[in-house]
């Protein structure tokens, strides 16, 4: 039995979810010391006391991953993180994302009341 099971709709399409699995595959990679192979649409990759798939389809992806005993104890930073990475690169790419991530759109100013200088006190 997995200890993390998520799965998640998509919008990206097979190639699209394939290229943002790659790309999360190297940033978990990097953190995690995690190494992984594809199998058809499956990625399979482990580590020392991680072992888990990455199943993706056109509309879905279906991520498990199984710890070790001492990584157990880890396991809501180790979710945490691979939700964020799921969040960050399997995200709707409608027209609301596209300008939020529009380099041509800015972002409001923040709005900053001035302080007003105190007094000056003769010497």
């Amino acid at each position: 039995m997995a200890d993390i099971d998520i799965r998640r709709v998509h919008t990206l399409g097979l190639a699209g979810a394939r290229v943002a699995a790659d790309k999360m595959a190297e940033e978990l990679g990097r953190k995690f010391d995690l190494r992984g192979a594809w199998k058809g649409n499956v990625l399979h990759f482990e580590r020392p006391g991680v072992q888990g798939t990455l199943a993706i389809e056109e509309k879905a992806l279906h991520l498990t991953v199984s710890l070790g005993f001492l990584l157990k104890a880890m396991k809501g930073s180790i979710e945490r993180a691979v939700t964020g990475e799921l969040d960050e690169l399997f995200a709707e790419r409608g027209p609301a994302a596209s300008a939020k991530s529009d380099p041509k759109v800015k972002p409001a100013e923040p709005k900053t009341k001035t302080a007003k200088a105190p007094p000056k006190k003769d010497a």
